[in-house]
C-alpha cells in the first residue's frame, strides 16, 4: 500500500526494518547466551536490568535534546551505541565487561524497541504527515516491524541450529548472532546520516519555556502518561521474549529452532494486530482502542503457564500475540497528538523512557522467578494482573481527552 511517504519517511521505514530484525535475533537468544556462559539467574536478571536503565538514561538525554540538537545527529549517536554493544557482547565473556556493554550500549532483551530510535523516528515521521494519516502510517510503521522481529526471530532460532548441525556448540553461533547485530548498528548509521533537513524542527524562539525534559505546556500531560506507560512497561518487563524463550526452553526443553519458529509466528500476529488497530481507532478513537484491545490480551497471558501441555501454551500465547499490538500504534498516535510539534521528541522520549524504567525494575526480579520451576509462573499472573490495572486506570485518566482531529471530526 502506498504510504504517501517522503524519502526521509522511506528511509526512517527501512531503518526500522533493519533494526527490529536484530532485536528480534537476539531476543530469542540473549538469555540463553548469558545462561551458557554460566551466568545464574540472577546475574542475568542484573544484566537485562541494567540493559534497560543504561537505555534509560542515556536515551532521556538523547531524546529531550533531539529537536534541538538535530534529529538525524542524536539517531546516529543511538546507531554508534548498537553497535559497540553488539560488539562486547559477542567478543568477552567477562561479567564486568557485559554489565559495562548492557549499560551504555543499546541491547534489546524483549524483542522491542530501545533507545533513542522510537522517539526521534516518530516525531520525524509526524513532522511530515498530516494528522488524520498519523495513526495509519504509525499502523504500517509498526507492521514492518513486527515482521521483521519476526523474521529477526526465526533466522536467529535457524542460525544457531544450522551451526550446531555444522558441528559447532550453540555458543559460536550465538556470538555469531551478536556480530550481526553489531553490523546492523553501522548498517543504521549509514541510513540515518542519508536523511535531509525535513524531518529537523524549529526550536521555540524563547527558549526559556522549554523545561528540562524539553516539554513546556504539555509537560502534567506527558507525565501523567509516563506514570501509566511505567506501570505497563513493569508488568511488560516479567515476560518480555527473552524470558518467554527462557521459559519455554526450562518448562518443555524447546530447542533454539523450534523457539525461533514460535517466535516468528508470534510477531506476525503482532504485526496483523498493529495494522488492525488503525481501522479500529478510526471507529471507536485511540483511547478506546488502546484500552479494550489489550484487556484480553492480558487475560490471555496469565493463562498460558497454566495450559497443561506445550501445544496449548504456544496456542494461547500466540492468540495473545494475534491482539496484543493494537495498543501500541495508537498509544504512539496518541502521545504525538496531543503534544506541540517542538515537543514530541521530548514528549515520545519521556514516555518511552518511563517504559524503560518500569522494564528494568521488572526485568530483575524476573530472571531469578523464571530460573526457580515452583515460581515460574508467577511473572506470567503478576504481569498480566497489572497490566489489567493498567488498562483500567487509563481509560479512567483519558477518556475524556481524545486527540485533536478526532474532536474535529465530531464538529
Amino acid at each position: 500500500m502506498d504510504l504517501g511517504l517522503s524519502r526521509d519517511g522511506r528511509l526512517l521505514f527501512a531503518a526500522r526494518i533493519l533494526r527490529m530484525f536484530g532485536y528480534g535475533s537476539i531476543a530469542v537468544i540473549l538469555v540463553l547466551y548469558l545462561a551458557r556462559l554460566g551466568l545464574d539467574g540472577v546475574a542475568i536478571g542484573l544484566v537485562l536490568s541494567l540493559t534497560l536503565v543504561g537505555d534509560t538514561v542515556i536515551s532521556l538525554w538523547l531524546t529531550t535534546h533531539a529537536d534541538r540538537f538535530g534529529r538525524r545527529r542524536i539517531l546516529v549517536i543511538g546507531a554508534i551505541l548498537m553497535a559497540i554493544a553488539g560488539v562486547v557482547f559477542a567478543a568477552t565473556d567477562a561479567f564486568a565487561l557485559l554489565l559495562v556493554a548492557a549499560t551504555i550500549g543499546v541491547i534489546s532483551p524483549s524483542g522491542h524497541e530501545v533507545g533513542p530510535f522510537l522517539a526521534v523516528e516518530q516525531a520525524s515521521l509526524s513532522h511530515t504527515i498530516a494528522d488524520r494519516r498519523r495513526t495509519h502510517v504509525f499502523a504500517w510503521y509498526n507492521l514492518v516491524g513486527s515482521v521483521a522481529t519476526a523474521v529477526g526471530a526465526l533466522a536467529a532460532g535457524l542460525l544457531v541450529g544450522g551451526f550446531e548441525a555444522a558441528g559447532f556448540d550453540n555458543l559460536t553461533g550465538y556470538r555469531f548472532v551478536m556480530l550481526a547485530y553489531a553490523a546492523i548498528g553501522i548498517g543504521l548509521a549509514l541510513l540515518f546520516s542519508r536523511l535531509s533537513g525535513a524531518v529537523e524542527v524549529d526550536a521555540p524562539a524563547d527558549t526559556t519555556i522549554v523545561g528540562r525534559l524539553g516539554l513546556h505546556k504539555s509537560r502534567n500531560t506527558v507525565l501523567g502518561l509516563s506514570g501509566l506507560f511505567a506501570l505497563d512497561a513493569f508488568a511488560g518487563g516479567l515476560v518480555m521474549q527473552s524470558i518467554l524463550a527462557f521459559w519455554f526452553y526450562q518448562t518443555y526443553g524447546v530447542s533454539e529452532a523450534v523457539l525461533g519458529g514460535i517466535f516468528f509466528a508470534a510477531n506476525l500476529l503482532a504485526a496483523g494486530s498493529a495494522l488492525a488497530a488503525a481501522r479500529i481507532a478510526a471507529r471507536i478513537g485511540l483511547i478506546n482502542t488502546m484500552v479494550f484491545t489489550h484487556l484480553p490480551s492480558n487475560v490471555l497471558l496469565i493463562l498460558v503457564p497454566l495450559m497443561p501441555n506445550l501445544p496449548l501454551a504456544i496456542g494461547v500465547l500466540l492468540a495473545r500475540f494475534s491482539i496484543s499490538q493494537m495498543d501500541v500504534p495508537t498509544r504512539q498516535s496518541y502521545t504525538m497528538a496531543v503534544v506541540a510539534p517542538d515537543e514530541r521528541s521530548a514528549a515520545a522520549g519521556v514516555t518511552g523512557i518511563a517504559r524503560s524504567i518500569g522494564a528494568a525494575l521488572s526485568a530483575n526480579l524476573a530472571g531469578p522467578l523464571v530460573a526457580t520451576p515452583a515460581l515460574a509462573a508467577l511473572p506470567f499472573l503478576i504481569g498480566g494482573g497489572l497490566k489489567i490495572v493498567y488498562d483500567i486506570a487509563l481509560w479512567v485518566a483519558f477518556k475524556s481527552r481524545p486527540p485533536p482531529e478526532e474532536t474535529a471530526e465530531q464538529r
